[in-house]
C-alpha cells in the first residue's frame, strides 16, 4: 500500500459498512459522514484507504443526507469485495496519497468474457481515478451521481467503455502501491481472463436491485450463521438450515443466492433440477449426496437448488419412484445437516405448492421468502442496474421509464435495456463498414442510448408476469372522460386514496373498500372509467371478460377465477376489472334453468372477495347494465363496498365530451359545442356523443371530399339527424328508482330477480304481496 507519513498515519477512523445506493455502483466512491472528514482532515474528492481484511482504495464523498449522524461508510460490492468487509462490518479509514502511473495493466474478471480494443476509452475512464493492484473495478457509464462537487464531477464524467458495465481486474501497476491514471500512463488489456489474488468477480448485493427488504431477510437468515455461528452457541439455539425463495419468473432469486454467496465469503454449490436425475437406480440419490458431502466439507458453503418443485415434487402426486426416492434423500440430507455445519440450504422455485409439503417445515426450510414483482422504486433501481456502463442521452429519465414499466420483473427490465441498446446500434449501422472487423473510434464515441430507443423497445418487451393474463398500464386519465363528475369522485375516494395513501387508513383503523360495482345504462363511460381509475393510482389493470372466464369443462371457470386472483395478488397494486358481470355471477336460486357452472363460479368470486384481506392493494371493479341480475350476496359490504350509479351525462358534461372527441378535429368557426349540448344532444350518453362527432366527420368528407379541411355546425345538425340517443326517459326513470333498491336486494334473504323489459331490467314483482323490491 502507500507510504504514509508519520502525522498521517495517526489519522485514522473506524466506520461500520453500509450498502452504496445503486446509481453510484461502480464508482468507486466511500460516502462518509463531515465527522470521519474533520478526524482525517480530509476534503471531498481526496483519496482514502479502507482497510478490512485487506486494503482497497476510494474516493471520498460526503454522507447523504439521512445517514449524516451515523458513523457508517457507504461502500458499493466491488468496494466490499476488494476490503473483504461485509455490510455490517467494520472498516478502518486512513487518508492517504496517489501517485501517478507509468503502467496500469488491466484484465477482463471474469472467465467466459474476451475482450479487444483501444485502451484509450479506458484510460478515459479511468482517468485520476485511484486503483492499486488486486482490486476489481468496472467500467461506468455517463449517469450522474448526485451531490458531488463540481471538480470531482469531472472527473467522474469519462465517457462510457461499452453499451454494459465492464468488471475488470487490477493485475499490476508500476509504481506499486495506490496510483492514478493521468495523460501520460501507459495502459494495457490483456484479452483473457487471469486468476486474480482472490475470486471476488461474482454477483455482489449492487447487482440485485428493488429486493432491499429481502436481502435483510437473507442476510440474517444465511450471512450470520455462516459469518458468526458462535452467536447461535452463545444463544443455545440451532442456526437455520434452509431458505425457500418463491415468486415470479426473472424477479432475481438464483441471482440473490449468488449474491449472498458472494458477500458471505462461502462456497457455492448449485444443484440444478433436472441435471442431478440420473439413468440408474440410485444414481440421483448418489450425486444429491456427493453435492451435499463436498459442501459439508469445504465450509462455510451454500447449496442453491435451483428449480427445487421439479426435482421434489409431491410424492402423492409423482407416479415415478425416482423421483419419490430422490425427494426422500433430500429430507434426510436436510435432516442430517449437522447444527453446526455452516452449511445452509437455498432453493427456488416458482411453483411452491408443487413441493412435496415435508420440505416446507422447520428444521428443512425454515424460512420461506416471497421474491414479488418490484414496484416503481424497484423498478427505478434495477434500471440503474442495467444502464450502469450504458452511454445514456440527456433525454434518458429512468424514473420516468420506471413508471411506465409496470408488473415489469428484473428480467425484463435486462431484456428492454438490452432491447434499447440494440436499437441504438441499428441507427449507427449505415455507418458501418462490414469488411472492416473493427468499430471506429469516433462512431464509438457518438453512440449513445436515447430515451426513443427505450420508448421503441417498450413496443417489443412484454412484462413476463402477466403474459397470461392481458395486464396492461391504461392511458386513459380522469380529464379523457366526462359527464360522470359523481361516479369519479367515488372512485377517487375509494380507489386512488387508498393505493396512493395507505397509511391514512391505518391512521384511522379503517379498511379500504374491496369492489366496486359501476351501473348504468349502456354506453355511459362505465370501462373507461375503470381504465381511467387504474392509470390514475398507477396500478395494474386486469381486464377480464366473462366469456374468457367460462369454461365447459368441470372445475376450469373455478380455476381461471382463482389463477387471475393470485395473478392480480403478485402484479399488486391492480385493479381487477370484470366487464358485464351479470353474465357471470347472475342470481342463484333463480330457477330459470340455469346452469350449474354460474352458482360454483358465484360461490368461487365470493370466496376470493372475501380472501382480499391478505390481499392489499387488489381492488375489483364490476361493470354491468343489469345490476338486477347479479347475485345479491355480491353486493354486500365487504365484496362490492360500493354501488355506483353511472348515468347519462348533463349539459356541462355533454360538453366537455364534445369538447374531448373533437379536440383533434378542424372545427369552423360556426361550430357551437355548447347549443348542440343544450339543445340538440338530451340523454345522449358519451358513446351516442362520439357517434355524433364521428357522423358529422363522415359528412364533411361527403360534402367536400378528400380535400376537406374543417367540419362545420351543419354537418353536426345532420348528424345529430341519423343518431338518437339509445337511454329512452322510461329506462332512465328505472334506474334512478333502482338506486335506491340495490342495497335494500342485498340485505333480503330471498334473492330478486331480473326479467327483461324493452332492453331494460325490471324486478319481478312478488305476485302474494305485490311487492315491487
Amino acid at each position: 500500500m502507500a507510504k504514509t507519513d508519520a502525522a498521517t498515519q495517526e489519522k485514522t477512523t473506524r466506520l461500520q459498512v453500509a450498502a452504496a445506493r445503486q446509481e453510484e455502483s461502480g464508482q468507486g466512491i466511500a460516502r462518509m459522514p463531515r465527522s470521519a472528514f474533520q478526524a482525517l482532515g480530509i476534503t471531498e474528492g481526496d483519496v482514502v484507504e479502507v482497510t478490512g481484511k485487506r486494503s482497497t482504495v476510494a474516493v471520498a464523498m460526503a454522507a447523504y443526507d439521512e445517514d449524516e449522524s451515523l458513523a457508517v461508510i457507504r461502500l458499493d460490492g466491488l468496494q466490499r469485495g476488494n476490503a473483504e468487509a461485509a455490510s455490517g462490518e467494520h472498516v478502518q479509514i486512513t487518508k492517504a496519497e496517489s501517485q501517478v502511473a507509468t503502467r496500469v495493466v488491466f484484465a477482463p474478471a471474469q472467465r467466459e468474457m474476451r475482450l479487444q480494443g483501444p485502451t484509450q476509452a479506458l484510460k478515459r475512464n479511468f482517468f485520476r481515478k485511484p486503483v492499486v493492484a488486486g482490486d476489481l473495478v468496472a467500467t461506468t457509464g455517463q449517469q450522474p451521481v448526485q451531490n458531488m462537487p463540481a471538480e470531482v464531477q469531472r472527473m467522474f464524467n469519462a465517457p462510457a467503455y461499452a453499451l454494459t458495465q465492464i468488471r475488470l481486474s487490477v493485475v499490476s501497476t508500476v509504481p506499486k502501491g495506490i496510483v492514478h491514471i493521468d495523460e501520460n500512463t501507459e495502459v494495457e488489456l490483456r484479452a483473457e481472463y487471469e486468476e486474480p489474488r482472490d475470486p471476488r468477480a461474482g454477483v455482489n448485493y449492487d447487482d440485485v436491485g428493488g429486493i432491499g427488504d429481502t436481502i435483510k431477510q437473507l442476510r440474517e437468515m444465511v450471512e450470520l450463521p455462516l459469518r458468526y455461528p458462535e452467536l447461535f452457541t452463545r444463544l443455545g439455539v440451532d442456526p437455520p438450515k434452509g431458505v425457500l425463495l418463491h415468486g415470479p419468473p426473472g424477479t432475481g432469486k438464483t441471482r440473490l443466492a449468488q449474491a449472498v454467496a458472494s458477500e458471505s465469503d462461502a462456497e457455492f454449490f448449485t444443484i440444478n433440477g433436472p441435471e442431478i436425475m440420473g439413468s440408474g437406480y440410485g444414481e440421483s440419490e448418489k450425486k444429491l449426496r456427493e453435492v451435499f458431502e463436498e459442501a459439508t466439507r469445504v465450509s462455510p458453503s451454500i447449496i442453491f437448488i435451483d428449480e427445487i418443485d421439479s426435482i421434489a415434487p409431491k410424492r402423492t402426486q409423482t407416479p415415478g419412484e425416482a423421483e419419490k426416492r430422490l425427494v426422500a434423500q433430500l429430507l434426510t440430507l436436510m435432516d442430517g445437516l449437522e447444527a453446526r455445519s455452516n452449511l445452509v440450504v437455498i432453493a427456488a422455485t416458482n411453483r411452491p405448492d408443487a413441493m412435496d409439503e415435508a420440505l416446507r417445515r422447520p428444521g428443512r426450510f425454515d424460512r420461506e421468502i416471497v421474491i414479488g414483482v418490484p414496484d416503481e422504486k424497484g423498478r427505478r433501481e434495477i434500471l440503474s442496474i442495467h444502464t450502469r456502463g450504458m452511454p445514456l442521452g440527456d433525454k434518458v429519465n429512468l424514473t420516468e421509464l420506471a413508471k411506465t414499466t409496470h408488473g415489469f420483473v428484473g428480467a425484463d427490465i435486462a431484456a428492454l435495456a438490452r432491447e434499447a441498446a440494440i436499437e441504438a446500434v441499428r441507427r449507427i449501422m449505415p455507418k458501418l463498414n462490414l469488411d472492416e472487423r473493427t468499430v471506429p473510434q469516433d462512431v464509438l464515441d457518438e453512440l449513445c442510448v436515447t430515451r426513443e430507443d427505450f420508448f421503441e423497445a417498450l413496443k417489443r418487451v412484454q412484462p413476463s408476469a402477466m403474459r397470461e393474463v392481458m395486464v396492461q398500464m391504461p392511458d386513459v386519465g380522469w380529464d379523457a372522460i366526462g359527464g360522470v363528475d359523481d361516479a369519479i369522485e367515488k372512485l377517487r375516494e375509494g380507489i386512488e386514496l387508498p393505493l396512493k395513501n395507505p397509511e391514512a387508513f391505518e391512521r384511522l383503523g379503517i379498511r379500504a373498500a374491496k369492489g366496486f360495482l359501476l351501473y348504468g345504462p349502456p354506453g355511459t363511460g362505465k370501462t373507461l372509467l375503470a381504465k381511467a381509475v387504474a392509470k390514475e393510482a398507477e396500478a395494474n389493470f386486469i381486464s377480464m371478460k366473462s366469456s374468457d372466464l367460462l369454461s365447459k369443462w368441470y372445475g376450469e371457470s373455478e380455476q381461471q377465477i382463482a389463477r387471475m386472483f393470485a395473478r392480480a395478488r403478485s402484479v399488486a397494486p391492480c385493479v381487477v376489472f370484470i366487464d358485464e358481470i351479470d353474465s357471470l355471477v347472475p342470481a342463484r336460486g333463480s330457477g330459470q334453468g340455469e346452469p350449474q357452472v354460474t352458482g360454483r363460479v358465484v360461490n368461487t368470486i365470493l370466496a376470493e372477495m372475501d380472501g382480499l384481506e391478505e390481499l392489499q392493494s387488489v381492488i375489483v371493479i364490476g361493470a354491468t347494465n343489469r345490476p338486477t341480475l347479479v347475485d345479491p350476496a355480491l353486493l354486500r359490504p365487504g365484496r362490492f363496498d360500493e354501488l355506483v350509479y353511472v348515468g347519462t351525462p348533463d349539459t356541462r358534461g355533454r360538453e366537455h365530451i364534445l369538447k374531448i372527441h373533437t379536440a383533434k378535429m378542424p372545427l369552423a368557426k360556426d361550430v357551437d359545442l355548447t347549443k348542440i349540448a343544450e339543445q340538440h344532444t338530451e340523454r345522449f350518453t358519451g358513446a351516442d356523443l362520439e357517434d355524433v362527432v364521428r357522423r358529422a366527420g363522415l359528412n364533411a368528407l361527403r360534402r367536400a371530399g378528400s380535400e376537406v379541411k374543417e367540419v362545420g355546425q351543419r354537418d353536426f345538425m345532420e348528424a345529430i339527424k341519423d343518431s338518437r340517443a339509445t337511454v329512452t326517459s322510461k329506462m332512465e326513470a328505472e334506474y334512478k328508482k333502482m338506486r335506491g333498491e340495490l342495497k335494500k336486494r342485498a340485505a333480503e334473504v330471498k334473492p330478486s330477480i331480473g326479467f327483461l323489459t324493452d332492453g331494460m331490467v325490471e324486478p319481478v314483482r312478488d305476485k302474494k304481496h305485490g311487492d315491487d323490491g
